[in-house]
């Protein structure tokens, strides 16, 4: 297709989770049908999006570091649109900071009104002024926004917004809002579009997908849901996220025994291996719900892969308790986990909590529970040596151009030769390498 050369240009910066990457997808949709080509050459946009997180604060310090180097190109191309949304954009506080010291940014908009970027984008051309639009809370979910997927074969769905949760260290359920979940007609068609266009795997988004249902006006939940999803033609795999514990029912596991396209993988974040700090998080279960969980599902699907979030250094943790974590780490043998130093977030109970912990002591807790986790990984993933794994081929190696990485259906990251034809297919592949976080392999 021959390039426009007078077509103006967008890229999109995304910080944080899969919500964030989907909503970028649906910035770009929108883009495109204002006739804007996407570019990744930072100097040659017309116009840049930095799509922000506010949960770790290590996120919210790249985007202003980010935003300060903009200043200079900005001076370069007065003519460049510089917009700034998600997350961070609903704190009002992180908003004046934005407007006081970064004033070379044009629009200021949040995670609940992307769809009216294009009316955002005319006002500031027409005014010359800094627009901010923020819906402090989700009035609606807007349906007729499509998407510019990443990937033909897999993808990102939506299957409900915001969270009632409330854990006390997290931001989340300021920033997204209440639970509101999409009709499931609305989910199951845009699923069987994607299936029509070749998709092979689909992953239903949610802060709590196990909640998926309770704001509507019927019984259907989220088992209901992947019952249907698993019968529409095309689509080979199902996977979700994310889970919380206190909400995780048998329906659930035994879809995993049943349902032959959910893979058999689960993140199920535990956070801390501490009742009394499980309890200070708020996250409404204890260790030995959570242990009970992790043995019904072994039971249901022996070879399931689960893996976790846990956080270090929560105000008041003792030595104790994050031995308790190490323990629960040890008998559950995660896959992997993402493991994350507390940080203080502004505007949640945790930041006003005292005996917050010493940087030193929660680093060198976070090394030995890596440590462990670690072991536990490569000790797994050993025992596959010799399988023969069923692999969505994903892209070319980003290190090696003769090899091509996919995943399995337990979600195992697998590098193995092939050609660049294979991407987008599903093909066996024996392990005969592993390391700690991936596996190589032959086809056969």
């Amino acid at each position: 297709m021959k390039e426009n050369k007078g077509q103006k240009t967008y890229l999109i910066k995304t910080y944080g989770c899969q919500m964030n990457e989907h909503d970028s997808e649906k910035i770009s949709w929108i883009l495109g049908n204002m006739g804007y080509r996407e570019t990744e050459d930072m100097n040659e946009a017309d116009f840049i999006i930095y799509n922000t997180c506010l949960v770790r604060e290590n996120a919210e310090l790249k985007v202003y570091g980010n935003l300060g180097a903009l200043k200079q190109l900005k001076r370069q191309k007065p003519d460049l649109m510089i917009a700034v949304c998600g997350c961070m954009m609903q704190r009002e506080d992180v908003r004046n900071v934005i407007l006081s010291k970064h004033k070379h940014v044009d629009i200021i908009f949040g995670t609940h009104n992307i769809h009216k970027l294009p009316q955002l984008i005319n006002n500031h051309l027409q005014t010359g002024e800094t627009i901010v639009d923020i819906f402090e809370d989700g009035r609606e979910i807007v349906e007729d926004i499509n998407s510019n997927r990443k990937y033909e074969y897999k993808a990102f769905v939506n299957i409900m917004y915001g969270c009632n949760n409330f854990c006390t260290y997290c931001i989340v359920p300021y920033t997204r809002g209440r639970e509101m979940s999409r009709e499931p007609e609305n989910i199951i068609k845009e699923i069987e579009d994607l299936a029509q266009n070749g998709c092979k795997e689909i992953t239903l988004l949610g802060q709590n997908v196990n909640s998926y249902g309770k704001s509507l006006k019927t019984n259907y939940g989220f088992t209901d849901l992947l019952k249907d999803i698993n019968k529409i033609e095309g689509i080979e795999r199902i996977r979700f996220m994310t889970s919380h514990p206190k909400d995780l029912s048998d329906e659930l596991i035994e879809c995993y025994a049943t349902l032959d396209k959910l893979c058999g993988h689960l993140h199920l974040p535990v956070q801390s291996g501490s009742n009394k700090v499980l309890k200070e998080m708020n996250r409404k279960y204890s260790r030995e719900d959570y242990l009970e969980i992790i043995n019904k599902l072994k039971k249901a699907v022996p070879n399931i892969s689960i893996t976790t979030d846990i956080i270090i250094g929560f105000p008041g943790e003792s030595d104790d308790d994050f031995n308790q974590t190490l323990e629960l780490v040890k008998e559950v043998k995660y896959d992997s986990a993402f493991t994350f130093l507390y940080s203080i977030r502004e505007g949640t109970k945790a930041a006003n909590m005292e005996n917050q912990i010493d940087d030193k002591i929660k680093h060198d807790r976070f090394q030995k529970l890596t440590n462990t986790l670690n072991e536990i990984a490569l000790e797994l993933n050993q025992k596959l040596i010799g399988e023969t794994l069923e692999v969505l081929v994903e892209e070319v190696s980003k290190n090696n151009p003769d090899v091509l990485t996919g995943r399995s259906r337990t979600s195992k990251l697998i590098h193995f030769k092939g050609e660049e034809s294979l991407i987008g297919s599903i093909v066996n592949v024996k392990i005969d390498n592993v390391k700690t976080f991936t596996l190589e392999g032959k086809l056969v």
